[in-house]
């Protein structure tokens, strides 16, 4: 498995899923199918397969975390003082072909999360590759399908 890169925050993130799977999620299942066993039959018994189905997900869960925890490397944030966008930069852009603006933080690419205020972006995402290492001002050109330049308006460093 390669190296992944993980922020300090993304590290404790996984670390706090890891233990609720390990120390809550994972009991409750067992008793789950402990509960659907008592009831006889297990070739019609929905609970039991829903309960099997449930553990297996867990388990592949806890799996994927300790392969990404075992591979990381956890990287600092970018500097209070630093002027160019690393690691947990916040980072306001503008849209130069149609004027729209967009916040991105920067992070590792398990940390990343589209869904997330700002939009988490991973720093090998073709927008987290073009932003990294510039600084407010900077005219970048995005390399996706269909490439498109994104001017930096501002960098928030993390605490």
């Amino acid at each position: 498995m390669e190296k992944m890169v993980l922020t300090k925050a993304g590290k404790e993130k996984l670390e706090s899923e890891y233990n609720n799977l390990v120390n809550v999620v994972r009991p409750e299942v067992a008793s789950a199918i402990a509960l659907a066993r008592s009831q006889g039959d297990l070739s019609e018994n929905a609970d039991y397969k829903a309960s099997k189905e449930k553990q297996g997900e867990v388990e592949t869960r806890i799996y994927e975390i300790e392969q990404i925890l075992r591979n990381a490397t956890i990287v600092k944030y970018a500097s209070k003082i630093s002027k160019s966008v690393g690691f947990g930069s916040s980072v306001t852009v503008k849209n130069l072909k149609n004027g729209k603006t967009f916040t991105y933080k920067i992070v590792g690419s398990v940390e990343a999360d589209p869904f997330a205020l700002p939009t988490q972006i991973s720093n090998i995402s073709p927008v987290g590759e073009a932003l990294f290492g510039k600084r407010v001002g900077d005219v970048v050109t995005v390399k996706s399908g269909s490439p498109f330049n994104l001017e930096i308006l501002d960098i928030v460093q993390p605490d």
